[in-house]
């Protein structure tokens, strides 16, 4: 299929559906730019085996009849009874492109990363609408100061330094805060 490549584990985001007055109605998503979602290694072979002996041209997720996948037929027939299943009753479809993003995050993807995934026109965009996934982020960063003390601490121990030799870093090098 031309928007599924399994061996990069990308999905294409070339158009968008929505439904009015009751038909499936073809545009471009919300940026008007296609976009590129990476695909985890555990989705690469049930999406293998969902598109399998499919044209390039067919929808991935499908309606039973091979239909467009309708939100509110699918949330009544599939969603809202999984979510309910494993303790997530109210979950929305939306809310795991909240999740995708927390787990980037939490993961260390950089923002601009995150931004392409989820469509946004910028980065700036992307920050404020998920702002508060990046809270941890202070905590985090003292976590990683604390481990390059201990670093400098062990390097200092062996090579007689008390500290970094600052003197040693070129004046054009050094940063200053």
């Amino acid at each position: 299929m031309r928007r599924v490549d399994l061996v990069k584990r990308r999905l294409l985001v070339a158009e968008s559906v929505t439904e009015v007055n009751g038909r499936a109605v073809f545009g471009t998503p919300k940026t008007h730019q296609r976009r590129s979602v990476p695909l985890p290694r555990f989705l690469v072979e049930p999406i293998a085996a969902q598109i399998a002996g499919r044209s390039g041209d067919e929808l991935v997720f499908t309606s039973p009849g091979g239909e467009v996948l309708r939100n509110n037929n699918f949330r009544r027939r599939v969603f809202d009874r999984a979510a309910v299943s494993v303790g997530l009753a109210g979950l929305t479809p939306h809310q795991l492109r909240h999740t995708a993003a927390s787990l980037a995050v939490a993961e260390g993807a950089n923002v601009k990363a995150v931004q392409r995934m989820l469509g946004h026109a910028s980065a700036a965009m992307a920050l404020d609408v998920y702002a508060d996934l990046f809270e941890d982020d202070l905590d985090q960063v003292a976590d990683r100061l604390d481990r390059a003390a201990g670093r400098a601490a062990a390097d200092s121990v062996r090579t007689d330094c008390v500290g970094p030799d600052l003197d040693a870093i070129a004046p054009s090098r050094r940063q200053h805060g």
